[in-house]
This record gives C-alpha cells, sequence and structure tokens, in this order.
C-alpha cells in the first residue's frame, strides 16, 4: 500500500510538469533545484501521509441509544438442535398521520395563492425586467422598419 501510494505520487510529481508553460531559455542548475525542492516536498507530504497510524481513540466505541433495533430472541427446537431466532415486529403502526380532508379543503387557497406568487415569480418578473430594461432600445424599430434600405451594388470587374 505504501509503495503504491509513493509510485503514484511519483507519477503526479514528474508529470505535472507536462502542464506547466515551458520557457525557451532554462539555467539547469536552477531547474535541479526546483525539482529537488519539489521532490523533498512531495516526499515529505507523502511520508506524513503514510507515517501516521490509525489512531484507536479517535474512535468511539459502541454505545446504545434509543435508536437501535431490539429484537426478543427465542429459543426454538429443530429437527437435531435447539436454535435461537430474532423475533422482529412484522406489522407497522397503522395509525394515520395524513391530516384530514377538511382540514385540507380548508388550507387549499392558502396554498393555491403560494403557488400562483411563485409562478409569477419565476416567470412574469424577469420578463418586466427584461422589457423594462430593453425599453429605449430602438433595434427592433430598426428590424422590423416598413422603409428597408437599398443594399449598397457591388462593384463589377469590367
Amino acid at each position: 500500500m505504501k509503495f503504491a501510494t509513493l509510485l503514484i505520487a511519483a507519477i503526479a510529481l514528474f508529470g505535472a510538469d507536462a502542464f506547466t508553460p515551458q520557457s525557451q531559455k532554462t539555467n539547469p542548475a536552477v531547474e535541479l533545484k526546483k525539482a529537488a525542492a519539489s521532490t523533498f516536498a512531495a516526499l515529505a507530504i507523502g511520508s506524513s501521509v503514510l507515517g501516521s497510524p490509525f489512531v484507536a481513540d479517535a474512535v468511539e466505541p459502541f454505545a446504545f441509544s434509543s435508536t437501535n433495533v431490539v429484537a426478543e430472541k427465542v429459543v426454538r427446537q429443530g429437527l437435531y438442535q435447539d436454535y435461537e431466532v430474532d423475533v422482529v415486529q412484522s406489522v407497522d403502526d397503522a395509525s394515520s398521520t395524513f391530516k384530514s380532508a377538511k382540514e385540507t379543503k380548508t388550507k387549499k387557497g392558502k396554498y393555491t395563492a403560494i403557488l400562483a406568487i411563485l409562478v409569477v415569480g419565476s416567470f412574469i418578473v424577469p420578463m418586466a425586467q427584461y422589457f423594462w430594461y430593453v425599453r429605449d432600445d430602438d433595434s427592433s424599430e430598426k428590424f422590423f422598419a416598413e422603409d428597408v434600405p437599398e443594399p449598397p451594388k457591388k462593384k463589377k470587374w469590367f
């Protein structure tokens, strides 16, 4: 695992030069210093990641809470031996949590008004803003003008 990580880091280090702008005149000594510094930085980062062991104290131990499902264990007899079975509740609570039809009907107007406001806000308001923005622009009048000027005549060869 450590070898694979170091191999990937080395490939990334040496492949990263392909994406940088290359200058025409370079000093080999400066390039060597940059490569050495980059290699040292990549090695330091890689070794710090690989060298840090997993801390067992950082993980909280399992704690029982009210959200854990507890099943009742029942011992049953089988053909050859006794075995334990987890008995869980197989029927859901069927009590309705929906609002009554009367309460829904009385609040229908409120939700219809909210929906209408959202529709107006999302469609009509941007259109109004656009037309307000272009109200002084005369490009559409020029486009739909009745008097269309003649296109300029092309010069002939002869």
